[in-house]
């Protein structure tokens, strides 16, 4: 989720750039992305931004399913890279650009099925794009950032006191 977060909120301009990003969040690439794995990934990324901007539960299940339809293959257990074993939703030797597909449909089920349809979102200022996955312990996190949400709350203020003011 935050992998998919990341390239939504500042896209990859290039190929090499994508594969330096995947790399630095952890994936395990066997090959470097190409140029189709970038349209690819632009394309997946323009539909995981509908099921953010979604207007409700139904509708985001309705695309996160769709996603998943398109995406995902059978699970199954996997030790790459001698990393541990853990399940896979996808073939071997995918593409990079199928294989953040699938990365991204997955995680955003799990993370909506097990944290809350809510919990996927923009940040709540309203000249702020930022996407968030909502990981609080409350499940009311309403800002990208500490910054946005200071910035919110003092605008607030700033409104409160001068509507005080006026009267």
């Amino acid at each position: 989720m935050n992998l998919a977060a990341d390239l939504a909120n500042r896209r990859p301009t290039s190929a090499a750039e994508l594969t330096d990003r995947c790399r630095a969040a952890g994936l395990v690439l066997h090959s470097p992305a190409t140029p189709q794995d970038l349209d690819d990934t632009l394309d997946t990324l323009d539909r995981w931004e509908r099921i953010v901007d979604a207007a409700g539960d139904h509708e985001r299940a309705h695309l996160v399913n769709a996603m998943l339809a398109a995406s995902t293959s059978h699970p199954r257990l996997t030790d790459h890279a001698d990393s541990g074993w853990h399940v896979h939703y996808r073939d071997d030797d995918q593409s990079v650009g199928r294989l953040l597909s699938a990365l991204f449909a997955m995680g955003t089920a799990l993370h909506l099925a097990g944290r809350g349809m809510h919990r996927l979102q923009r940040c709540a200022v309203t000249e702020c794009t930022t996407i968030f996955a909502d990981t609080s312990r409350t499940g009311r996190q309403r800002y990208c950032s500490l910054r946005c949400a200071n910035r919110d709350a003092v605008r607030r203020h700033r409104a409160r006191t001068s509507s005080a003011a006026a009267r």
